[in-house]
């Protein structure tokens, strides 16, 4: 399937990524076990799924600009999630439902082929404020039999089709199969600011009806963006990004939280919304989205932070962003834990010892109070019910963030060139961030701690000429 705009968009794409390139990869930034764009913008994980051999890693990805642009869905797929194939992008802004943006959604598998919602952007020209007027918030539909090409694309649902309250935004599908029908959840964002869950079901996978609505008794943010919702051990877990949530103490210190809601009940009927749980505390997460591996529950998120107030020096370098590695969800009571999957393991090298540590996978066993000074740019110290993680030098921005934990007993430390992903206590507690120490330099100064630390090595990623 494709039309003169689709043809022209495939030359313009790649011609970008031949051009600009290899001034980014040639970036002393680049990172090595994370997955990025090739050149220019990334933000959310969409349609993460495995099918059949493959793991499909989809985004959103603007080649033309490092600071966002108009979004299509970029491309990896992996079957080990080790060594990766750079696909062309699957979906470009190509028809009259989506012309300003192929924005997020989710992949629904079945018998081998994939069906990828998502929402389809177009901005009406006019004085508007492209909030409650002035924008087509369109549900739409891809297929694709052989994971590489769309062979059917066709609008769902659009502004008429959902309930009268709402603003215009409206997005961010996630569709799943259960009890013989199929169900898909929107976030929404009411005329009176409020957020919310719009749930929907269908008989066929094309026609849907509103059937409940999910939302807390009291306010909590003005917009609930990707949304996802999903079984584990039994216990349902309502994940979303909220915008809007004002900073509670350590709660919620960045501009945009996401977490989950432990649900009770039915979606489809009667329900309730247990506490929220933030997902991650550092600087840099957001937009997450989990799919089913066979009894797996496997999490990715963008390591990025929309309307943030710090920045990203590989701008200049003609890119921006990137992905989490993937991680796996466990159920603790309502609690959610969250910890690399075990295959990043096999990207572990010789033990170093820590003043020659630069990009590494630690591992520590804590005492009650401790310190560890990465790179000479991070330091993370913790103390009786505090961690607190401090960019001293490199942050572009970024200071501090706390997390509130009764007692460090471990940590994990995932050290990339540009990036920390740092989990508490066996995924209690999580914060990632980006960082930007001076380029080549190494060494951890480690107090209160015992430490194994291994060299990391790099995913290894071909790319695959174009498909289209």
């Amino acid at each position: 399937m494709s039309n003169a705009l689709q043809r022209d968009l495939v030359r313009l794409v790649r011609r970008i990524e031949q051009e600009d390139g290899p001034r980014a990869a040639a970036d002393p930034f680049r990172q090595r076990f994370h997955l990025m764009p090739p050149v220019g913008w990334m933000n959310d994980p969409n349609g993460l799924c495995r099918c059949g051999e493959w793991y499909h890693v989809f985004y959103q990805y603007g080649p033309f600009d490092p600071t966002g642009g108009v979004k299509m869905w970029g491309h990896y797929r992996s079957c080990d999630l080790l060594h990766w194939e750079q696909l062309p992008p699957m979906m470009y802004p190509d028809q009259p439902w989506d012309i300003h943006g192929v924005y997020s959604g989710s992949a629904l598998v079945e018998d081998g082929t994939l069906y990828l919602y998502y929402t389809g952007n177009v901005k009406f020209s006019g004085d508007y404020d492209y909030i409650t007027a002035g924008r087509g918030h369109n549900t739409a539909l891809a297929v694709s039999r052989d994971g590489m090409t769309v062979e059917s694309n066709e609008l769902l649902l659009e502004n008429r089709d959902y309930p009268p309250d709402l603003t215009c935004h409206v997005r961010d599908p996630k569709v799943w199969a259960q009890d013989g029908k199929y169900y898909m959840v929107l976030g929404a964002r009411t005329k009176d600011d409020r957020g919310e869950l719009l749930v929907y079901e269908s008989e066929d996978k094309r026609h849907w009806q509103h059937i409940n609505t999910l939302t807390t008794k009291k306010k909590f943010g003005y917009m609930w963006e990707c949304p996802d919702l999903f079984c584990l051990d039994g216990q349902w877990f309502l994940q979303c990004s909220p915008q809007g949530v004002k900073q509670q103490g350590n709660r919620f210190q960045n501009v945009y939280t996401c977490g989950y809601f432990p649900l009770d009940g039915d979606f489809r009927g009667e329900y309730t919304l247990g506490e929220f749980e933030e997902l991650d505390c550092g600087f840099d997460f957001y937009a997450p989205q989990t799919f089913a591996d066979g009894e797996r529950r496997v999490l990715i998120g963008w390591m990025g932070m929309p309307d943030a107030p710090y920045t990203n020096p590989t701008v200049e370098q003609g890119w921006q962003h990137c992905l989490t590695v993937p991680c796996l969800l466990r159920r603790d009571g309502k609690r959610l834990l969250r910890m690399p999957v075990p295959e990043i393991d096999a990207l572990r090298g010789k033990q170093v010892a820590p003043e020659d540590a630069s990009v590494f996978d630690m591992e520590c066993h804590t005492k009650k109070q401790g310190r560890l000074v990465i790179r000479g740019s991070a330091v993370i110290e913790w103390q009786e019910g505090l961690l607190r993680l401090t960019i001293d030098g490199g942050g572009a921005g970024r200071t501090v963030r706390c997390v509130e934990v009764p007692e460090v007993q471990t940590l994990r430390v995932l050290a990339d060139v540009s990036s920390l992903e740092i989990f508490i206590n066996g995924g209690e507690q999580v914060l990632s961030t980006r960082y930007y120490p001076a380029p080549y330099t190494h060494g951890v100064t480690v107090f209160g701690a015992e430490t194994k630390i291994w060299e990391m090595g790099s995913l290894q990623i071909t790319k695959q000429q174009d498909v289209k």
